[in-house]
């Protein structure tokens, strides 16, 4: 055995002795890695033995006494399975102690390395707890990133915790280069995945490229010179390779190093995009590499990783390659067997060793496949956990009698639709439960929705209880003050007026003290609000029913604010956004739901058209023609780039060229972001009286808007808009007996575009175009801060798989109901895994 493994033994074996208390050398095992690892090269020990060392004695110090015991016996075991020769001197690791533990501690020789203890024989060390697999870490949603290496957990490699200065080449400065990739561990670049591939696994031979292809070639170089460019400020480095079908011209520039790396006669590998100059083909900027390498980076499916300032492609592939295919396959499993088998999923370490350095499409694939498997599996675990949480509290129990339910349906000016009865239905049940309710109402435009929040609201405080409604804005939160008026105190006489009150930002402080007394009191029963409902000094005397109105424009912490107002009150959130089915099966997992997919009778579908910009006229002809018949109009314009000065900028100029240009003879207002409460509630006011003809306007009235008389919806710059944004703005109008239109025009001509923007022609059904949205834009549009977050967090899962979603879905309900607390040993490393992917709290998506 090498000098240097004997002495690692000895300095184990007191470590032992003194109770892994960090004192076999003095200042603790950390200080001997540096000199301990330059004897240790210097006898010829393999590199990858002398990095395990390094990084388990450096992060040693950190640990706890059993996880101490645990490490130094697996590095030793690891070892011993390297190294033979160090079999024998497994044994005397075995024997049972001959005297007592010594606590002298070694003191450091000359060169540093320590001094062997004093005492021959331990007891056994302990055996290790299996090493744990590192789950996809899901940071919460602008949580920053541990600056340092975190602690290892019984079991796990504490290899993934070190500092990725224990790797070849990475000091201090490129350790600060790659921690602005988020990369501070070991473990992190396991789950550093590349953002897209370049196949260059097929080889063609240079007679038969074509401009403007990504491909891989393989020539002899016959040609190699450097030479000054741009007055001697740059230099320009030229190579002809052939191979023997034709001849390809390769060029780089200002990388003059490459005349020393390269030679005429030397066969290389060269991938890129093929180009053309004065009639020759030609690669600029290629990579390349001798063909007698291993191919990382070219001749194979090479991945293409997030970079930052002075962290080149090669080098980090590299990186990744040495740490990739050393420790992925060292990885146990979190994925119990059963479940790998029932779905055919990969084994964790080949799935990642296949994402970062696929051997074929078919198995990329195929770890794909599994890693997001892993992070629907894991969030649907968490979901259960929380619906599980949740049905455990105690809630009021709200009954419903008949002759009081009679009564209400009998003051409401329309009978209700099925679908309304069954929402009801639902709410009933949950009311008598016992338990809180937390549901989701899920309608599309027009449903009616609020009256079924009403009747919920009006048998809470026919008991004698409290109930709130919080709306996105405070347009929205006055047309449900007015809706609840009308159906629980002109009609129904449920109520007093008094009873019912709007609180909002812009409400004055006379008033705001007014209803803050009255909901102490218990004299308001009911209040409708915006954010200022989640302020300290509103308090309520019995709150047991909260409604949240498109629940995705709010915050988990601010919902959880409201409810926490009350005692487990009944929680009803809404959303007019239909939500596709894979997001209700994952996101929304946890709530109950409830699907409107019925309109009124007397509805009628819009008619929607999409025009070019040159048939724009067409557009103002049909709403002179709405305007001439008594109707009204929208013309909306979008949010551009994101930014509300420019939104202003183009309803505003648009306002007045409209007004000056075109309907020169109509009276024209506008509304957007900018202008003050007072002032939009003013504008609306004005045209749901009809003095205003037209409403020119931004998004502002994408919710809660009801005009009745409003015919036309002419969107401009309809392109910028998801097809559910898009329904939410058709919805607009079509709310009377009239028919309705809705005009799509696009920025500029573009046959893509256009061919999505159909599908608001082909159906008015909001849940397909919802679909087709989370297929076409992602899960953001029906989103939330905190649901995006998580959904940002899924790095290889698409939400629009629905397939893959219900098997993790089916999976996830079956081992919950067996063992929801993961209590059983076999499970134990799926528990941290859950744990690690909620980020060690049990969070609150929906």
């Amino acid at each position: 055995m090498q000098p240097s493994l004997e002495k690692l033994r000895k300095f184990f074996r007191l470590e032992h002795e003194n109770g892994y208390n960090d004192t076999a050398v003095i200042g603790g095992l950390g200080k001997v890695v540096d000199p301990w690892s330059n004897e240790a090269r210097l006898e010829g020990v393999p590199e990858d033995i002398v990095q395990l060392v390094a990084t388990t004695l450096r992060a040693y110090a950190e640990q706890r006494p059993p996880e101490r015991a645990a490490a130094l016996k697996a590095l030793w075991q690891q070892i011993r399975a390297r190294i033979p020769e160090t079999a024998g001197a497994e044994e005397t690791l075995k024997r049972p102690a001959r005297r007592a533990p010594s606590t002298t501690p070694a003191v450091p020789d000359r060169d540093g390395a320590g001094e062997v203890a004093r005492s021959e024989t331990v007891t056994p060390v302990p055996e290790p707890t299996p090493p744990l697999s590192r789950a996809p870490e899901v940071q919460p949603h602008g949580a920053p990133r541990a600056s340092r290496p975190t602690s290892p957990r019984v079991g796990q490699p504490v290899a993934l915790n070190a500092s990725l200065q224990v790797l070849t080449g990475v000091g201090p400065r490129h350790a600060a280069m790659l921690a602005r990739l988020g990369l501070n561990t070991l473990g992190d670049m396991l789950y550093h995945f590349p953002r897209r591939y370049e196949d260059y696994s097929r080889l063609k031979p240079i007679h038969r490229l074509w401009y403007g292809e990504e491909v891989t070639v393989v020539g002899t170089i016959q040609l190699l010179e450097s030479r000054k460019i741009r007055g001697g400020t740059a230099t320009l480095i030229e190579a002809v390779i052939h191979d023997g079908t034709g001849s390809l011209r390769l060029i780089w520039f200002n990388q003059p190093w490459l005349v020393n790396r390269m030679k005429v006669g030397d066969a290389i590998s060269v991938s890129g995009k093929v180009e053309q100059y004065l009639g020759r083909l030609v690669m600029n900027n290629p990579d390349w590499e001798p063909v007698e390498v291993e191919n990382l980076h070219t001749n194979r499916i090479v991945p293409i990783y997030p970079l930052t300032a002075n962290v080149t492609q090669k080098w980090l592939r590299r990186l990744m390659y040495q740490v990739v295919t050393y420790w992925a396959p060292k990885l146990s499993d979190h994925l119990p067997e059963t479940i790998r088998r029932e779905v055919s999923l990969l084994e964790l370490g080949e799935a990642l060793r296949q994402v970062h350095f696929p051997d074929s499409q078919e198995k990329l694939q195929e770890g794909r496949r599994r890693l997001a498997f892993d992070e629907i599996f894991l969030l649907q675990m968490g979901v259960l956990r929380q619906k599980r949480d949740w049905q455990a509290a105690a809630a009021r129990r709200f009954l419903v009698r008949d002759p009081w339910l009679q009564e209400r349906l009998a003051a409401l000016p329309y009978a209700l639709t099925n679908a309304q009865r069954r929402a009801l239905e639902e709410i009933w049940k949950d009311f008598a439960s016992g338990r809180p309710m937390n549901r989701l109402l899920q309608g599309d435009v027009g449903s009616g929705k609020t009256v079924v929040a009403a009747l919920a609201a009006a048998l809470v405080t026919h008991a004698g209880a409290q109930a709130a409604i919080m709306a996105p804005t405070s347009l929205l939160a006055g047309q449900h003050y007015q809706t609840f008026c009308t159906l629980l105190t002109e009609r129904d006489r449920a109520l007093l007026p008094e009873q019912i009150r709007l609180l909002v930002g812009d409400t004055s402080e006379k008033e705001k003290e007014e209803i803050r007394a009255g909901l102490v009191s218990g004299a308001i029963k009911i209040v409708i609000g915006t954010h200022a409902l989640l302020e300290e000094p509103v308090t309520f005397a019995d709150l047991q029913f909260v409604v949240i109105d498109e629940q995705h424009r709010f915050g988990v912490a601010q919902r959880a604010a409201l409810r926490a107002k009350g005692a487990n009150p009944h929680l009803l959130v809404m959303t007019a956004t239909p939500i596709p089915r894979s997001l209700a099966l994952t996101i929304y997992g946890d709530l109950d739901l409830s699907v409107m997919d019925e309109m009124p009778a007397g509805r009628q579908p819009v008619a929607t058209y999409v025009l070019m910009p040159r048939e724009r006229e067409r557009a103002y002809t049909l709403i002179r023609g709405q305007v001439a018949a008594g109707r009204q109009a929208f013309i909306v314009y979008p949010l551009i780039e994101e930014s509300e000065n420019l939104e202003v900028a183009a309803a505003v100029d648009e306002h007045a060229r409209l007004q000056r240009d075109i309907f020169p003879d109509l009276k024209l207002g506008l509304l957007h972001g900018r202008m003050r409460p007072e002032e939009k509630d003013e504008v609306m006011a004005r045209f749901r009286a009809g003095e205003y003809h037209i409403l020119v306007t931004t998004t502002v009235i994408e919710v809660g808007v009801d005009i009745p008389n409003a015919t036309v919806m002419l969107i401009e710059g309809a392109d910028r808009f998801g097809l559910a944004q898009l329904h939410q703005l058709r919805g607009r109008v079509g709310r009377g007996a009239a028919q309705a239109y809705c005009l799509l025009i696009p920025s500029r001509e573009d046959e893509v575009e256009n061919e999505r923007l159909a599908a608001m022609v082909e159906t008015n059904d909001g849940f397909v175009l919802a679909e087709r949205d989370l297929q076409q834009r992602g899960p953001g549009e029906f989103l939330g801060t905190r649901q995006a977050g998580f959904v940002s967090s899924l790095r290889m899962a698409s939400l629009s798989d629905v397939a893959l979603i219900e098997q993790a879905r089916v999976q996830a309900q079956r081992l919950f109901e067996q063992d929801p607390d993961l209590q059983a040993p076999e499970h134990a490393l799926l528990a941290e895994a859950v744990s690690r992917f909620w980020g060690g709290g049990k969070g609150d998506v929906s």
